[in-house]
């Protein structure tokens, strides 16, 4: 049911002309790549084929402005799997927005989301607690609106995927185990 082809189709068709940017299957980790003299496009290369690659990378694209979508990987820092807990911390706070993004991109899409704390060899913290932030997150873009883009690209993937539009809190739901309720 969800082909990449169509995700690079959809995605493409609204920014291809409008954006000079296109969705691009990329064979190893995923990056932001500007227009430059190898490239007249920018691209947004998700990793090995994967569609929920391909929507987390959607959703940084969708967050960065117009000046950080001329640097490479929009000039953002980024520590790589193994971090401490310090700068897993640092980690989670900055991807709090793109996947909260990502989960509405995938409810769009009628695609399973979840939540990644991208840091397997590194100190682990609590996982439930990140999503209720992201989860805090996309509700109040809900309630608040997305940026024109977000919006665009969420309708187009509604229609594709026959999903309810506009998107509604219902749909958002997600379950804590009951023993973190009161922790987190």
């Amino acid at each position: 049911m969800h082909q990449i082809s169509d995700l690079k189709n959809i995605f493409d068709t609204q920014f291809a002309a409008t954006h000079n940017t296109r969705l691009v299957k990329g064979d190893d980790e995923p990056i932001y790549l500007p227009a430059d003299e190898q490239c007249s496009y920018h691209q947004v290369v998700f990793a090995h084929g994967f569609y929920a690659s391909a929507l987390h990378e959607i959703a940084h694209w969708l967050v960065a402005g117009e000046a950080r979508r001329l640097l490479e990987d929009y000039g953002y820092w980024y520590c790589p799997d193994g971090r401490d807990k310090a700068k897993q911390a640092e980690f989670e706070k900055v991807e709090v927005k793109p996947q909260a993004i990502e989960w509405a991109l995938s409810v769009a899409a009628g695609f399973d989301f979840n939540v990644s704390v991208d840091n397997l060899n590194g100190e682990q913290t609590c996982r439930f607690s990140f999503q209720k932030r992201v989860h805090e997150q996309v509700l109040q873009l809900l309630e608040h609106g997305f940026n024109t883009r977000t919006e665009q690209l969420l309708s187009a993937l509604s229609r594709f995927y026959n999903t309810p539009w506009p998107l509604q809190q219902a749909q958002f739901s997600w379950d804590c185990p009951q023993e973190l309720e009161n922790v987190i």
